[in-house]
């Protein structure tokens, strides 16, 4: 294999593995946060986590093909190679994505903080849905929020 097609083939893959992170961007949108997030980082670790073939000549590959086809197939000796440094990898994007987590948490609380009494009032005085069931639903097309925009969903209080 000539530099080219090495350069040709981790471009092709490259680009496919993008297109599978964003369709698994686009699956994973409606979860919790705290869900969504670590299921994200696992699959862009899944997907783009390299591995070396042969040292000799510092051929890398997937890692997920290597542990794949190296099980699928059974030749080679690539896969516990591949399965560490997935591992390894894995580590090291969780710690920092915690780490990321214990920074962001305390600024979003404190923003939270910020909206003030007045906003929370308002929260509280929104009628709940068991309400606006009883009622009859009449007057869901009146729904404001406290800008004044109309509510598109009702959330539950927690």
């Amino acid at each position: 294999m000539i530099e080219n097609d090495y350069l040709l083939a981790w471009s092709a893959y490259a680009v496919a593995a993008l297109g599978c992170l964003l369709v698994w961007f686009r699956l994973t949108r409606w979860m919790w946060r705290f869900v969504r997030e670590p299921l994200r980082l696992l699959v862009a670790v899944l997907l783009l986590t390299p591995t070396i073939v042969d040292p000799a000549e510092e051929l890398f590959a997937p890692a997920i093909a290597i542990t794949a086809l190296d099980l699928l197939f059974k030749v080679g000796n690539n896969a516990w190679r591949a399965v560490a440094d997935l591992a390894l990898y894995g580590l090291i994007a969780f710690a920092l994505y915690l780490l990321f987590v214990a920074i962001r948490w305390p600024i979003e609380r404190w923003w939270q903080g910020r909206r003030g009494p007045e906003r929370e009032a308002a929260d509280e005085q929104a009628p709940t849905l068991r309400e606006l069931m009883q009622r009859g639903g009449e007057e869901t097309d009146g729904l404001r929020d406290v800008r004044g925009e109309r509510r598109l969903r009702i959330e539950p209080r927690l």
